[in-house]
């Protein structure tokens, strides 16, 4: 069973959690136009290695940062968006 870290609740299994994308600026509100909303909507980066990405703890209704290796589908480390080593 793949486990998976929650900032708050500690190692759980993987069927708790929702897979909400890389973590990646928006686009300005006030100047942004269509192409760079497309954009942001649309593509990602799909690269290997190292990657930020939301997830979503089901049980306790918890959003936070995960930082996983593509390559080898392991999560490095967990952490709420607002922790202080979040980068």
């Amino acid at each position: 069973m793949k486990v998976l870290h929650c900032p708050v609740n500690g190692p759980r299994p993987i069927q708790e959690f929702t897979f909400g994308g890389e973590v990646r600026p928006m686009p300005d509100s006030q100047q942004a136009d269509d192409q760079a909303w497309a954009d942001y909507v649309f593509n990602r980066s799909g690269e290997l290695g190292l990657q930020r990405e939301w997830w979503y703890h089901i049980a306790s209704s918890t959003w936070f940062i995960a930082e996983r290796d593509t390559v080898s589908d392991e999560f490095v480390r967990t952490y709420l968006p607002n922790a202080k080593d979040a980068s």
